[in-house]
């Protein structure tokens, strides 16, 4: 889904949204879930200290929104440690969970998290279903068309496998998965640009294309893996390692470098009134210890935070 790491120098930049409206992927999802800073079971427990409201990015909010006083964030929560479900399988927690809350503490707000399947996320952000995205978005020039993004973080992708790894996959060397299964989440990245990509290198050399297979849910592609249905999984290296650790080592990374660092954003509609807000709140979290705090509870690397001056 998604993927992200350093050098960023965009701020408020658009993205496209490409991908048809579909439904939900389980009944808990067709409303909406608390931002919260405790942590499910399986996942972090620190407790982030609240973010000082900043009345300068405050005073940005468009009316309708201060009005209101909630900002409605969509997200995909089967993507740990960015976002995934809470013990109580409703709550969304996360990176991306705790951002959005410091956010809105920033503002003055209060956040709620929507789930949504990934690939539908963008065109209901397009479409005015809701505020803001939080989902791991990867800034992208096929999605800098029809939507805003206020950069908050940068890392990039890497490669699941099972455990020792017996054929050799690796980013570093597209070739060692020709003829493969790789499976990617639908609508990300990895799924759009990266897997064809591999797919055209195999073949320009002769060898087998990638059978490449896209699931709903970055949990349904992890289940494929540990299932033994694909050969490897391509996504965020960050959420693969923190994903291999919750599922007790039954796959891992493999070995190489991180594949293609970019910037994630968080999407909003085109030309959105509510973007500088989020730029000036974003700007000021990034100065605040709470950013770092949160990089820290959810095993994000440090390389993956922003200054102030990347945001915009």
């Amino acid at each position: 889904m998604r993927y992200f790491r350093r050098p960023v120098v965009v701020g408020c930049v658009a993205i496209a949204a490409a991908a048809t409206l579909a439904g939900c992927t389980n009944a808990s999802q067709t409303s909406g879930s608390t931002a919260a800073g405790s942590a499910p079971s399986n996942g972090a427990t620190e407790q982030i200290s609240a973010a000082p409201l900043n009345s300068k990015a405050a005073a940005l909010l468009p009316p309708q929104i201060a009005s209101k006083g909630i900002l409605t964030v969509a997200t995909d929560p089967t993507y740990a440690p960015f976002e995934f479900y809470g013990s109580d399988n409703k709550t969304v927690v996360g990176f991306d969970a705790d951002m959005a809350a410091a956010i809105g503490q920033t503002l003055g707000i209060k956040i709620q998290m929507v789930p949504a399947t990934f690939d539908t996320i963008l065109p209901g952000i397009a479409s005015g279903k809701y505020d803001i995205a939080m989902s791991s978005f990867s800034v992208t020039p096929e999605r800098l068309k029809h939507a805003d993004f206020v950069v908050y973080e940068a890392t990039g992708s890497g490669l699941a496998v099972l455990p020792g790894n017996s054929k050799k996959l690796s980013l570093d060397d597209p070739l060692t998965m020709c003829g493969l299964k790789i499976a990617g989440e639908k609508g990300t990245t990895q799924a759009i640009t990266f897997l064809p990509e591999f797919s055209k290198q195999c073949t320009d050399a002769g060898k087998p294309a990638l059978d490449i297979q896209l699931f709903p849910s970055q949990d349904e592609a992890n289940l494929a893996l540990t299932s033994q249905r694909v050969d490897g999984v391509m996504s965020t290296s960050v959420s693969l390692a923190y994903q291999g650790k919750l599922a007790n080592g039954r796959f891992e990374l493999a070995a190489g470098k991180e594949f293609k660092a970019a910037p994630g954003g968080i999407a909003l509609p085109k030309d959105s009134p509510l973007t500088p807000a989020i730029t000036a709140a974003v700007k000021a979290l990034t100065t605040d210890p709470a950013y770092g705090k949160i990089f820290q509870k959810w095993e994000v690397p440090a390389g993956a935070e922003i200054t102030a001056a990347q945001v915009g």
